[in-house]
């Protein structure tokens, strides 16, 4: 492969991998909008529902989201009486999350969304998929050690 082609390609894989995310992100909230949920309130109650009461500051770290961002989130599903919060017996500023009653039978009404997948990679062979993989978790890998380090090496 030439240096033009594989430059070109270096810079092409960035910018297909945040469409591809955007896409799947924007069918995932057309299918939530007659729920009145976003995809990252789906998340939250996916990890409740399937994981259990989980600490608010948890579901930061896992979704990779910031904290206020968060905080505003979690207010709206408990507005919505979707998910309960408690402060945590050990540290009272800590909160505790927990799918509410109302939240659990919402859960069972959602569409199964494993159709954006099967609609995304389905045809697709499977050691080119292998290969996306594992190139988009070594980038990642070498991004987050990178950030670890510093920016300016």
């Amino acid at each position: 492969m030439d240096r033009e082609r594989k430059d070109t390609d270096r810079e092409l894989i960035g910018a297909w991998t945040k469409r591809c995310y955007f896409a799947g992100r924007a069918v995932m909230d057309s299918a939530l909008r007659p729920y009145d949920l976003g995809s990252v309130q789906w998340y939250v109650l996916y990890q409740l529902a399937t994981a259990g009461p989980t600490m608010q500051r948890d579901l930061v770290r896992l979704l990779t989201i910031e904290r206020a961002t968060m905080s505003g989130i979690v207010a709206t599903l408990v507005r919505k009486g979707l998910v309960g919060q408690e402060p945590d017996r050990v540290d009272q500023r800590q909160k505790l999350l927990r799918i509410t009653a109302t939240g659990a039978k919402l859960w069972g009404e959602l569409p199964d969304l494993s159709f954006i997948r099967s609609v995304a990679f389905d045809g697709i062979d499977e050691a080119d998929i292998a290969v996306a993989v594992r190139v988009l978790q070594t980038a990642t890998e070498r991004l987050e050690n990178q950030l670890q380090k510093g920016t300016a090496s």
